[in-house]
């Protein structure tokens, strides 16, 4: 048993620990749900999956239990959702274009598919938000339905030929390399790279070569890429798909480049991987301002096992 003179030096500790969980009650902004605007225009099966497993953080419907408010969890709960809302917002959803919509989508499925939403210490606590395979085959047939046309026309391929060698002149014979708001420049030099890896997204029909440079390739070859060194620069050159009802699959017309520099000095917010994406055969820069560099990043989150990058060669599986 607690001696009576032990209790009398805890009951002064007790106290003080009481008086700081009240007195930090008073030091917080709770979470505050805007109007509902402009919410996702999709199929009612959709939406209610999305509004079991996202809506608490990803929305203006925030639903707080007595324990979301009680501080610090309270802190916790309100720079999560704030976060999220930051990174898509069903509730304002139908303000994105279409194209941003679909990004968004494939990105959402990208996240359930690896496991990484709705996150663990959120459906431990409410495990009614846990997606079923069900679940994530409907939204992954969504992303497909509202995807581009799958099929072309196949008369397609000697025009998108055309396209890239054009492509290919200009890069050789471009003076005023294009560069990105956040000051990511265009690499002419990128054909001469090694290819680390080829994909392909379901959602819009693109399939992707993906090119590291030397220090990029010798990382991942010795498992150096948590993090990955400074220096490293990953190239991803997309192309269309050109798919025949026969099934053959052909590399259609040049779409875009996508560029990751690491420089930890330049881009520390984003775990020092710099981002740019040059669009068409002009190469337009991606983004009205460096701010795009955010967006870029929050989608590689999921990807941090892996130093960030999506696409490490299946064959490096022992990676540290």
């Amino acid at each position: 048993m607690v001696s009576s003179k032990t209790l009398k030096r805890l009951w002064p500790i007790a106290g003080i620990l009481f008086v700081g969980i009240v007195s930090i009650q008073f030091m917080q902004v709770p979470v505050q749900n805007d109007e509902v605007t402009h919410p996702i225009n999709a199929p009612e099966e959709v939406t209610k999956i999305f509004r079991k497993a996202c809506y608490d953080c990803h929305s203006n419907e925030t639903k707080l239990s007595w324990y979301d408010k009680v501080a610090p969890v309270s802190w916790l709960v309100n720079h999560d959702v704030k976060e999220a809302r930051s990174r898509f917002n069903f509730s304002t959803f139908d303000t994105l274009s279409v194209t941003d919509q679909q990004v968004r989508l494939w990105e959402m499925v990208n996240m359930v598919l690896a496991g990484k939403m709705p996150l663990n210490t959120y459906t431990t606590l409410h495990p009614g938000a846990k997606l079923t395979p069900h679940d994530v085959e409907v939204l992954k047939n969504y992303v497909v339905s509202i995807s581009p046309t799958k099929y072309h026309d196949s008369t397609q391929i000697k025009s998108a030929e055309e396209e890239q060698n054009v492509l290919g002149e200009r890069l050789t014979a471009s003076e005023n390399i294009p560069v990105a708001p956040n000051g990511v420049r265009f690499i002419p030099d990128y054909k001469n790279w090694e290819v680390i890896s080829t994909t392909s997204r379901f959602d819009n029909h693109t399939m992707r070569v993906i090119y590291g440079n030397k220090v990029t390739v010798n990382a991942i070859r010795s498992g150096r890429i948590k993090p990955f060194p400074d220096g490293a620069a990953i190239v991803k050159v997309v192309y269309n798909i050109i798919e025949e009802r026969d099934g053959k699959v052909h590399p259609g017309a040049f779409n875009n480049i996508q560029i990751m520099i690491k420089d930890e000095k330049r881009f520390p917010e984003s775990k020092g991987w710099g981002f740019g994406k040059f669009n068409g055969t002009g190469l337009k820069p991606y983004g009205e301002t460096a701010a795009f560099n955010t967006a870029c990043y929050n989608c590689h989150k999921i990807a941090d096992e892996t130093g960030y990058v999506f696409s490490i060669p299946l064959e490096n599986k022992d990676l540290k």
